[in-house]
């Protein structure tokens, strides 16, 4: 997998095959075996094939060495799941199952069941049983079950499962990747705007995400001491001169009063070294720099944004008066759908997770 500029990896889904645990002559577990594991490995490659990283490749999935029976098998699986950076599970099964010895007790891991409506067993059941011990003990998780019923040996998931599945990895992917990460403010609260305030518990409560805040004086204060990446400052610098053309100015000629003209502190033709200087500071500040040889990163202050850092050209999200609702609610729409929103940029910026200061 490439690289990340998260400090952690990427989420993973795991998926827990539960099945009816009784065995002996009537060989109940052992007819259910390749049912029940054959859900799994479709569930696989169904999420492999349609939901993707931010960095595009596939999200990865794993699935438990066994099916789930009874409770050993569960604390099993989820000591698997632990060590493989598990963030999200899908219980799947096509019959009844032992609930409170099968199910996922983790409290930290959205999850979900897929119950087979089939023709034979209560996959319906089991989901009907499990859903209310999950509602029993205060654990959140999503019914997944198929409107037509099935017959037995149909291996296909239905394109209404289908979605529901999806849907439910997508969103909780996004939920594992921002958790633990930061809202990194650059700047404060603009025009007395109730959605420029940063409300920490809220992020901390509903996202995962802590709150941190940089005053834009520390962008002046990089510029004005250089403390950025020379290199990437003339890399940008040429980039931008190779693809942003300027427009008309509209206020060339215009005998503007003093005061106006006075505000304009950088010169014109130092716009665009100002930007490019401005926007690798951000970088530093949101991802870190650890190009340079040293032990310490001389740039960063707080890393790995939750910035939407991906797409057009890789550009962080800047919002005008800091809106902040409206960018966590963009930044959700592109998590869960892959495409990329936009707003204007202006004033103040999103992040990550801490790794040193300056």
């Amino acid at each position: 997998m490439a690289e990340s500029r998260l400090i952690g990896g990427y989420p993973v889904i795991g998926i827990r095959p539960t099945i009816d645990g009784r065995r002996g002559p009537l060989k109940v577990r052992e007819g259910l075996e390749d049912q029940t594991m054959g859900m799994a490995l479709r569930a696989k490659k169904l999420i492999e094939e349609n939901v993707k990283y931010s960095n595009g490749e596939p999200v990865k999935v794993v699935i438990a060495d066994t099916t789930i029976g009874r409770v050993a098998e569960a604390a099993a699986c989820e000591e698997k799941f632990r060590k493989e950076g598990v963030a999200v599970t899908l219980t799947v099964t096509p019959c009844w199952c032992y609930g409170s010895e099968t199910m996922d007790m983790n409290p930290h891991w959205p999850k979900a069941v897929w119950g087979f409506n089939g023709t034979e067993r209560p996959g319906a059941v089991y989901l009907a049983a499990v859903m209310a011990a999950y509602a029993q003990k205060g654990l959140p998780a999503f019914s997944i079950y198929g409107r037509d019923v099935q017959d037995i040996d149909d291996n296909s998931i239905p394109e209404d499962v289908a979605e529901k599945i999806l849907r439910f990895a997508r969103a909780s992917i996004a939920v594992g990747w921002m958790k633990n990460k930061s809202y990194v403010n650059i700047g404060g609260i603009s025009m007395g705007i109730a959605g420029s305030y940063c409300d920490a518990s809220m992020f901390q409560k509903y996202f995962g995400i802590r709150a941190e805040w940089v005053d834009m004086s520390d962008i002046i204060r990089r510029i004005t001491l250089e403390i950025y990446d020379k290199d990437e400052y003339e890399k940008a610098l040429a980039w931008i001169k190779a693809n942003c053309k300027e427009g008309f100015d509209v206020n060339a000629g215009k005998d503007l009063p003093e005061i106006i003209r006075k505000s304009k502190v950088v010169p014109a033709d130092k716009d665009w070294e100002f930007i490019a200087k401005f926007s690798i500071i951000v970088r530093d500040i949101l991802y870190g720099n650890l190009s340079r040889n040293s032990s310490r990163n001389e740039y960063c202050r707080c890393a790995t944004p939750i910035a939407l850092y991906r797409y057009v050209g890789r550009g962080v999200f800047l919002a005008t008066f800091d809106e902040k609702f409206g960018v966590i609610t963009l930044l959700l729409h592109n998590l869960d759908t892959k495409y990329a929103s936009c707003i204007d940029s202006h004033v103040n910026i999103r992040c990550r997770n801490r790794r040193c200061d300056v």
